[in-house]
């Protein structure tokens, strides 16, 4: 394929839910997850004839909080439309929002490139809205004989933040929104953990060829993965000579697939026009009493300059609100002595432990981590033990069985660093290579990974527990005593 025919170009549009107490247009409540379909409606939110509209200024407030981070520009004067069509979730049959005039212009967000180094991601802009209704589908959204409509969510206010096509991969696309769901709850403007809290509509294309869409992604994984397969698609289809069309797509996250839903609309196709009901928007003088509070790339900085940590580390740590929170818990207590060892094991092995096991931060001591960092500190255990200790701690947590302190488990466990007890281990490693007849002659024959290989069985016979030097000095003598 030619070169124009490989470059991908992905921009997005991500709708995110504000964070209030109640509607964008009237009173009710939008804490409506846990209660009954159709309870948290009025007349306005209903879209009853006669109902009138009245803008909540927190909404209005929190979207320029958004629009200051981002670095965009506060427009003199926005404006709210109506936006035409109609859908069963759409109770009026227009929906409430910003067209010709949004609330902000511009802006940009910095991410990781995937050639490395900080790549700008340009803003179009950010405009204000009311969220649709939700359809429940009776069986599946394909097959499904009928549909459900619960219009609690429908008026929750919305801010639609529109980029510029500058992400060149699926894998951008993801840290794009990565960054800016951290950004948004630093803000405290947004949950991320509320049901529905973020859609994502992609454009995707192939440079040269015709744009797709592909609506309401509600997984940041979910983004990745509907992209990935658009970009197969439409490849396939260039290399079969075929034409892209464009055309609206639907992702279907159970099949990791997008199917096609319609034509793609034209913006006149929705007959804005402004909202009668509601008068234009002169907020700008607002701008200079908003006050940010520490935003995740201030804090990165801040980590690697106070707390010493690595770059990488410093990203990972402060790219989740929680977990920026919870490691300076942990190091609270002994900042210079904890933070080098609690930054690696907080950002790549606490981490990778809660992944594998489906399991959020929230249940997660984080002075029992601390107690952790301060063994391993004091080589009082292994690296190795550090890891089955932390393992038993959080499969206390996540079944909700009497949790033990680190110093408990290692005592009952009997974790303790084996140093000086030189006959132990050489028994084990005696065992080790008299079982592994290959990797001896591996080593023999110049292969490094055989001594690591032995090493691994040698510290699975002592449990972990022997002193890594030791255990490295104790091995290559043994070894070359082998050859001799």
């Amino acid at each position: 394929m030619a070169e124009e025919d490989t470059q991908v170009i992905v921009g997005l549009e991500v709708h995110c839910q504000l964070d209030t107490k109640s509607k964008l247009f009237c009173g009710c409540s939008t804490d409506y997850r846990s209660d009954g379909p159709n309870t948290h409606v009025c007349p306005i939110c209903l879209g009853l004839p006669g109902a009138m509209p009245a803008l909540n200024k927190r909404a209005i407030e929190y979207a320029m909080k958004v629009a200051k981070a981002l670095n965009c520009e506060i427009v003199n004067e926005s404006e709210f439309s109506r936006k035409n069509y109609f859908y069963p979730d759409l109770d009026k049959a227009y929906q409430i929002t910003q067209y010709d005039k949004p609330l902000a212009e511009g802006g940009y967000l910095e991410i990781e490139g995937d050639a490395g180094g900080e790549k700008k991601i340009r803003l179009t802009r950010i405009h204000v809205e009311e969220d649709p209704g939700r359809l429940v589908h009776m069986g599946n959204v394909e097959r499904g004989k009928y549909s459900l409509v619960d219009y609690n969510r429908a008026g929750v206010p919305l801010i639609e933040i529109v980029s510029e096509p500058d992400m060149r991969s699926p894998k951008e696309a993801r840290k794009f929104l990565n960054k800016l769901r951290a950004t948004l709850e630093y803000l405290s403007v947004f949950d991320s953990e509320k049901e529905g809290s973020l859609r994502v509509d992609a454009n995707i294309s192939i440079k040269g060829h015709e744009r797709v869409e592909v609506k309401n992604i509600t997984s940041y994984k979910g983004v990745e993965k509907a992209l990935t397969f658009e970009v197969t698609r439409q490849k396939n289809l260039i290399r079969r000579g075929q034409r892209i069309e464009r055309e609206t797509r639907h992702f279907l996250e159970g099949r990791g697939v997008t199917q096609s839903a319609r034509s793609k609309e034209q913006e006149h196709d929705y007959r804005y026009f402004p909202e009668p009901d509601l008068r234009p928007l002169r907020v700008k003088s607002w701008v200079d009493g908003i006050v940010l509070p520490e935003l995740p790339d201030a804090r990165r900085e801040r980590f690697m300059a106070q707390y010493g940590c690595s770059l990488n580390h410093a990203r990972t740590l402060t790219g989740d609100l929680k977990l920026a929170n919870f490691f300076e818990k942990v190091v609270a207590s002994d900042p210079k002595g904890l933070a080098p060892l609690a930054s690696t094991w907080i950002a790549d092995t606490l981490i990778g432990e809660l992944n594998y096991r489906d399991m959020g931060l929230d249940p997660v001591d984080p002075e029992s981590v601390a107690a952790l960092v301060r063994l391993l500190k004091a080589g009082t255990i292994t690296d190795k033990s550090g890891v089955e200790v932390l393992r038993v701690m959080l499969d206390q947590r996540l079944k909700k069985e009497k949790t033990e302190t680190p110093d408990a488990i290692v005592a009952r466990l009997g974790l303790t660093r084996t140093t000086g007890d030189t006959g132990a281990i050489a028994a084990a490693i005696e065992e080790a290579i008299g079982e592994n007849p290959k990797a001896l002659e591996d080593y023999r024959n110049g292969e490094g990974k055989a001594l690591n290989f032995l090493v691994g069985q040698v510290m699975k016979k002592t449990r972990g527990k022997a002193d890594p030097a030791e255990l490295n000095r104790m091995l290559t003598e043994a070894l070359k005593k082998k050859e001799a």
